[in-house]
């Protein structure tokens, strides 16, 4: 026989996480880099790392919480979704759980950042700028880590985008920026990739448009509206 199973709980816990990864990561991703980094300056961006120290370490605090909790969201995420296809609901947790290992070793730069430029007063051998341009190369090591990162962070967009859509449970037209959301972070990637000067062209910030408002209007639909009642066939699960 058919049963109620309560949608309420996931919802709510699948929107608080959500809003964890989103604010964590706009912090460590976004907010942190905008003050610190000099773009075609090592010089200006150590002294800003220096003299900001306690900032720079918070955003790597920031980015550990933020790839923690990004590792319980899709499990969530697929407590609430399964019922309308199990297998894409566990593709959805696979693309999106693979990403998190390769984030929190990508980090190691920030840490090797940090021991440069608390250890410079020892490299008495080696001149200030040859430090500043260590610190430069960590830099762009992390962001070249970021960069293969965010094709895994495109390609859950999609399954989940596809459950969304299908679910009745968040509004549809989420579902689709979401899976527009996938094809931009891909476009994004093959664009730095293959495109010289494409951070110039200006492009990143109307691709990105959909992911941002499909998964900050899915966080927040979640946490406001919930998740409707559903009843779930035990015996098809079953099968």
């Amino acid at each position: 026989m058919p049963h109620p199973v309560s949608n309420k709980k996931n919802a709510r816990v699948s929107g608080l996480l959500y809003l964890a990864v989103i604010l964590t990561g706009m912090f460590s991703l976004l907010y942190v880099p905008g003050k610190l980094i000099v773009q075609g300056s090592a010089a200006a961006t150590y002294q800003q790392i220096v003299s900001s120290e306690t900032l720079f370490r918070l955003g790597i605090v920031s980015g550990l919480a933020c790839y923690t909790f990004f590792l319980f969201l899709p499990v969530y995420l697929y407590r609430l979704l399964k019922p309308v296809n199990k297998n894409i609901a566990g593709i959805m947790v696979m693309l999106a759980v693979v990403s998190v290992p390769i984030s929190f070793l990508n980090i190691q730069h920030k840490f090797a950042v940090l021991t440069l430029i608390n250890s410079a007063g020892s490299f008495t051998s080696m001149p200030i700028e040859q430090i500043q341009k260590q610190v430069s190369f960590y830099l762009d090591q992390y962001n070249n880590g970021i960069s293969i990162v965010s094709i895994f962070w495109g390609l859950w967009l999609f399954p989940f985008g596809y459950l969304v859509f299908k679910s009745g449970i968040i509004p549809k037209v989420l579902g689709i920026f979401l899976m527009l959301g996938c094809f931009g972070y891909l476009g994004s990637f093959l664009g730095n990739m293959l495109i010289p000067d494409y951070a110039q062209l200006g492009l990143d910030s109307y691709i990105s448009l959909p992911s941002a408002l499909g998964e900050i209007g899915s966080c927040l639909w979640l946490l406001v509206m919930g998740a409707k009642e559903v009843k779930i066939d035990t015996g098809m699960q079953a099968g």
